[in-house]
């Protein structure tokens, strides 16, 4: 996925979570200062990046995350780290 896909799934998602306005939802805007997340919000950004990437979000990774370009960042590092797994292999019994 690009991040220029990244980042429209996040916009969706940060709209819909967080009753925000998508426009205002660029890659420089400040998590805090320009969208005003709080501590709670990141749960639930959390909770809806582990859906989006399949992969658990490290807390020392979230609490990094400044701007939404970092976020995109996030989530491209996440599903390149899961697509680079191992498929596991069924062989019949």
């Amino acid at each position: 996925m690009s991040k220029e896909e990244i980042l429209l799934q996040v916009r969706s998602a940060m709209a819909e979570l967080f009753e925000l306005d998508p426009a205002a939802i660029g890659l420089d805007a400040h998590l805090i200062d320009d969208l005003d997340l709080d501590s709670i919000d990141a749960i639930d950004m959390a909770a809806r990046l582990q859906q989006l990437t399949g992969r658990r979000v490290p807390e020392e990774a979230l609490k990094s995350l400044r701007t939404v370009a970092d976020v995109v960042e996030l989530v491209h590092q996440q599903l390149s780290a899961r697509a680079a797994e191992p498929v596991p292999v069924k062989r019949p019994a």
